[in-house]
């Protein structure tokens, strides 16, 4: 998303958009006010968005209004300001304008700078992350079942979202016991000549080698939608049927399959059961709030079906009513996630027509926002209400936990404070190939899967297998881009302590890099295992060639092992997929200049990559696709002159 008018291709009207600065560069409230009132000059009375930023250009606050120069304006009042909002207007050097053609416009927008700019004075959703979707592809003869996550460009039915990755995958594989449907690619199914395994285990009618025929098929598929819309008591009566027709028949294989269909519906049934009589298709959304922290509860019902619940805690909530987080909220979790036609709240928003016009035009059918006071839906509420402050009661004591546990670890290793971010490293490889640096992150809320980090180990002087050099490739690596992006230290993306997967080692190569980029300040600790390598015995070494050990039953140790064997896994995991890619390259994918169809000709006329390798220039030059300047490239490459 960019502010170029002609960019923005969600709305249907042209957008202004432009900058006004302030003279001063003072961090203080009289030059703020001042930076603002020198926008105020040439604002217009009309919807749009306006972004706050300081003097290094960064984005403090977005904000949309219905007429931005009464908005605007309100900023200047610094004696009716929250707190929180004069210490934004202090640091106010510079302001950004996009004007809208409505105010359902400019909420949207304000929706998507915030996830693209994540502002220290927006209520922000923590936890963005895409939701999981089951996806029914219909390009082909025979629709294909799939997960799916993503843009939803491909031609289908989507259904979703689902809470989880492990929620849709136990959903797919009832819904193949099912219907039959069949989840492999389009290429497999065009190259079977006999049926896969699916077929064998009874979770695919194998319709790539004629075992059902096309109108049959799309009879499961019809009856996949039906259930996946809801319908599944329609479905449940026609297979019971079918079944006792089959058992009638003396048909007894048959009757057996539809049998163990019956039962997989039984099952899914169960699983999915929510008492939601009366609501087929809603989002539920409660508010918890207490010392500070809010936890907003949702419950996803599609068809009748429950498809999972989750709580979020939105960060940047202090000094802001509980209706506004709430709205702001909903307005960026529906950025990327298709709303329900209903959408259930538990509290009356200032906001809530505005919000249903801008998620009705996202959403491009009508969708609705209610606070039920009555009924069916007023008791889904109360069930979300309930589960927001469990779920709310929960985090802060797993919170006071953590607290305790980040405090006795600034203890143990003499830090100043309780780390906010803690970086811990390792590294992976087999005999020296395909060798990877792994980087996962932790904090006061626990692990930080989004600021995780791979490194490729790719510099020539690192020699395969040194661990120490690709320790200090790894971090080199790392501190230059942090000294790069945010040489000021203002981003919270400097760590507060580095824990090393190692000994002294390793802990020498990470002081070394981090001495020579200037860089003295940040703690750094290795963690290595003990006599025969058993957990419980680590050892944990400082720069100082100090060394220390904790008790075999200490909650510190645990958590130190949880975050090492974390970063442990991470890189393993990296170092397997790398590997798996490797098995599959192909020598010519490193020549420049060759892409598929060049490579398929170059294939299709030698035989193999081997062949290619070995040709002769004139060779090359014969083969079709091929000039004279690419057969030499080619020839080059393989041939490298002295």
């Amino acid at each position: 998303m960019t502010d170029d008018p002609n960019s923005q291709n969600r709305f249907h009207e042209e957008k202004a958009t432009y900058t006004v600065r302030g003279g001063s560069e003072q961090p203080d409230l009289e030059a703020g006010v001042a930076a603002i009132r020198n926008v105020l000059a040439t604002l217009p009375v009309r919807p749009g968005v306006y972004r706050m930023q300081d003097a290094r250009g960064e984005v403090l606050y977005v904000g949309k209004a219905r007429a931005l120069r009464n908005r605007v304006a309100n900023y200047t009042q610094v004696p009716r300001l929250t707190r929180r909002l004069q210490r934004m207007v202090a640091q106010t050097r510079s302001m950004t304008i996009v004007t809208t053609n409505t105010e359902a416009e400019a909420l949207l927008l304000e929706a998507q700078l915030i996830k693209r700019f994540r502002p220290p004075y927006n209520v922000l959703l923590r936890d963005d992350k895409s939701f999981p979707f089951i996806l029914l592809r219909e390009d082909h003869a025979f629709p294909r079942v799939q997960k799916h996550r993503g843009a939803r460009r491909a031609k289908g039915q989507y259904y979703g979202p689902f809470v989880s990755a492990g929620s849709v995958t136990r959903t797919l594989n009832a819904l193949q016991k099912l219907f039959l449907l069949r989840s492999c690619t389009d290429s497999f199914f065009a190259n079977r000549s006999r049926p896969c395994l699916l077929h064998q285990i009874k979770r695919c009618s194998a319709p790539c080698v004629d075992r059902i025929t096309p109108d049959a098929y799309a009879e499961l598929v019809d009856d996949a939608k039906a259930f996946l819309a809801g319908k599944s008591t329609g479905v449940q009566k026609k297979i019971a049927y079918q079944m006792s027709l089959a058992a009638e028949n003396m048909d007894f294989e048959q009757a057996a399959v539809l049998r163990d269909r019956l039962r997989a519906l039984t099952s899914i049934q169960g699983t999915q059961a929510i008492n939601a009589e009366g609501v087929s298709d809603a989002d539920v959304w409660a508010l918890a709030a207490k010392n500070g922290t809010m936890c907003l509860q949702a419950f996803f019902i599609r068809g009748g079906q429950n498809w999972g619940h989750r709580s979020f805690f939105p960060q940047h909530t202090a000094e802001v009513p509980e209706d506004e987080v709430l709205t702001s909220f909903l307005a960026q979790f529906y950025e990327e996630v298709p709303p329900a036609r209903l959408v259930l709240v538990d509290r009356d928003l200032e906001e809530a027509e505005l919000l249903a016009q801008a998620l009705t035009e996202r959403a491009e059918r009508k969708v609705e926002l209610k606070r039920p006071q009555r009924g069916e839906q007023r008791r889904l509420l109360q069930q979300a209400s309930r589960n927001a402050e469990e779920a709310l009661e929960r985090h802060q004591a797993e919170s006071t936990t953590q607290g305790k546990i980040l405090r006795e670890l600034a203890d143990l290793f003499e830090l100043g404070e309780p780390p906010r971010r803690i970086e811990i490293y390792d590294n992976s490889h087999i005999m020296g190939t395909n060798m990877v640096g792994a980087m996962v992150v932790a904090g006061p809320e626990g692990m930080r899967p989004g600021a995780y980090r791979k490194f490729n180990i790719k510099r020539p002087e690192t020699a395969p297998g040194d661990d120490f050099a690709m320790m200090r490739e790894v971090l080199e690596r790392r501190f230059a881009r942090l000294e790069q992006e945010d040489p000021d230290r203002k981003s919270g993306e400097w760590p507060d302590l580095l824990l090393i997967d190692g000994g002294k080692g390793q802990v020498s190569a990470v002081c070394a890099v981090l001495q020579e980029a200037g860089v003295e300040d940040v703690p750094i600790v290795g963690i290595s295992k003990g006599p025969d390598r058993n957990a419980g015995r680590e050892h944990f070494h400082l720069p100082d060639g100090r060394e220390s050990m904790l008790p075999l039953n200490s909650p510190l140790l645990f958590y130190l092992q949880r975050l090492r064997d974390e970063a442990h896994r991470f890189a393993i995991g990296t170092h397997r997929a790398k590997r798996a890619k490797s098995f599959v390259a192909n020598p010519l994918d490193d020549v420049a200049g060759i892409g598929p169809a060049r490579k398929k000709a170059l294939l299709m006329h030698f035989g193999s990559a081997k062949a290619v390798r070995g040709a002769a220039l004139q060779d090359l030059e014969r083969a079709p696709g091929i000039s004279k300047a690419m057969a030499q490239a080619i020839h080059d490459h393989f041939h490298p002159r002295g």
